[in-house]
């Protein structure tokens, strides 16, 4: 396993480089695959003091790419945070490749498939006609702020499974994807109490 390390505004002594290859050993009992790491310490300007130090991990192995980080006063604390966000990262996924592999699978996902993915129906309250205004190219109704980002990726068609497989590894608490079985662009997404809820868009 290669394991790179790098600073950004900041030097990097061969004292922490030694100590981060001491410490990367840990995330193999994780993720036999890895077959290379990045290491990333920046020094954070105009931060406060106990966040100055940014750490960013990123392990790349013959599954997907996993990514961690994590801010502190110095970067061995940094390092020390970022490592145990990565080794609980790769936990669940451990759990989900389990569950893709027809293992027995937690019940609370089985439950939070098992539901239905329908929303359920809101009272409808009579609201006051919102104020138009003009931000650049867009029409927006009411006073409330505006953020406009826009991305495209690939969409390979996955089960759901693979998609909470693909959101534990990178960290986040929703997953986009194309459902493998119905074709339909769906999302994953995490309820409190380690559990998961699907929604479907029927396009039809």
């Amino acid at each position: 396993m290669d394991v790179v390390v790098s600073g950004r505004h900041c030097e990097v002594p061969e004292s922490f480089r030694e100590h981060v290859l001491d410490k990367i050993t840990r995330l193999e009992k994780h993720d036999q695959r890895l077959i290379r790491i990045e290491v990333k310490v920046e020094k954070m300007r105009n931060r406060q003091p106990d966040k100055a130090i940014k750490v960013e991990l990123t392990a790349k192995s013959r599954g997907p790419v996993v990514r961690a980080e994590a801010s502190a006063d110095d970067k061995f604390a940094a390092l020390d945070l970022a490592l145990d966000k990565m080794g609980a990262q790769m936990r669940k996924a451990a759990d989900r490749r389990k569950v893709t592999k027809g293992q027995r699978a937690p019940e609370s996902v089985q439950a939070a498939l098992s539901r239905a993915t329908a929303p359920s129906a809101a009272p409808v309250e009579e609201v006051s006609e919102p104020l138009e205004r003009r931000v650049g190219p867009v029409t927006v109704q009411g006073d409330g702020p505006l953020v406009v980002r826009e991305k495209t990726h690939p969409a390979t068609p996955i089960t759901v499974e693979q998609a909470l497989y693909e959101m534990e590894l990178v960290g986040h608490d929703f997953y986009l994807f194309v459902d493998k079985e119905s074709e339909r662009p769906s999302v994953v997404y995490r309820r409190k109490g380690y559990d998961y809820g699907v929604i479907s868009l029927d396009v039809s």
